[in-house]
């Protein structure tokens, strides 16, 4: 194939805890090696949701048990961005090595600068943590917070401002062009707040798809590669009559978003981010599949293809 292709794991790819992260990796990273094997020079990133959830829980209650401070949310990213991270890089080299493939992998830690005038700081909707009691959830607001009541209580939720570059886009370049395996921009990067002389953490979780594809666009991929929990995307999901899309433009996606066809918090991101990174250059395509059928799908034989 001979392509540049950024692969964004979704949450089935990379599991929700430790014993299903170890199972689901060691899935995915097959996939990932049929890629490579196939001739794709791949750049990885993944989700990291129910990781940074845990990490930020796990943290909290043992301040709270040790009358210490609370884990601010750039460090609970950027440790899920080193576990998982780790697992992808660990499992990926091995499976290569078996293949007599021999090629460094390396997890980047990135940070991702986002503009703190973005609508999203206002409208927070990406939920974090383990549920609360009514006088924590009062106590999170008491702090700034935002929560929101859910059964069984209230949990926190963040912003997911949009990203707007990437920090360590030249050193994950470098390693491109070197011919490297890297990953980076995991669950989205860290979000930070670009100021004269510093970059200052931002209170947020940026949406992990938009991230891929700003990686995308700046390492200058040919393809998007969205693997996630469904073979393909179909119009009226959920309805009695879903249907299945193998194709759309630029402009037919457009549409289909105006027309709220998508999820907000589901698909809608990877097909925003498959139209923002085909309309920066021609010739590029983004795909949205699952990891069964990822060769197929960049052989146009299977997924759903912007272009």
């Amino acid at each position: 194939m001979e392509k540049r292709v950024v692969a964004a794991l979704g949450h089935h790819a990379v599991g929700t805890n430790f014993p299903e992260q170890y199972k689901a990796v060691h899935a995915s990273v097959k996939v990932l090696a049929d890629l490579i094997e196939a001739g794709c020079q791949l750049v990885i990133t993944h989700s990291n949701a129910p990781q940074v959830g845990m990490i930020h829980t796990a943290l909290n209650e043992y301040a709270k048990n040790h009358e210490t401070y609370n884990a601010p949310m750039s460090l609970c990213s950027s440790m899920s961005q080193g576990l998982v991270g780790y697992d992808i890089q660990n499992m990926l080299y091995s499976e290569l090595m078996d293949r007599g493939i021999y090629r460094t992998v390396s997890t980047v830690i990135t940070q991702v600068i986002v503009d703190p005038y973005d609508e999203a700081f206002y409208h927070p909707v990406k939920v974090i943590g383990r549920i609360l009691t009514k006088e924590e959830a009062q106590e999170e607001e008491s702090k700034g917070n935002y929560v929101v009541e859910v059964e069984g209580g209230y949990r926190r939720i963040v912003a997911s401002p949009k990203p707007v570059d990437i920090v360590e886009i030249d050193a994950i370049n470098a390693l491109v062009q070197a011919g490297q395996i890297v990953i980076a921009g995991g669950g989205g990067g860290i979000p930070v707040l670009k100021q004269p002389h510093r970059l200052k953490s931002a209170s947020a979780i940026v949406e992990k798809d938009l991230t891929a594809g700003k990686l995308a666009d700046l390492t200058d991929a040919d393809i998007l590669l969205f693997l996630t929990g469904v073979d393909q995307v179909s119009l009226h999901y959920g309805s009695s009559h879903p249907e299945p899309v193998d194709h759309l433009s630029a402009a037919q996606a457009r549409a289909c978003m105006a027309d709220g066809e998508f999820d907000e918090t589901g698909m809608q991101p990877k097909i925003e981010a498959g139209v923002n990174f085909v309309s920066q250059k021609a010739g590029r395509k983004a795909v949205i599949t699952s990891p069964e059928k990822a060769l197929a799908a960049l052989r146009g034989e299977a997924g759903t293809t912007i272009q």
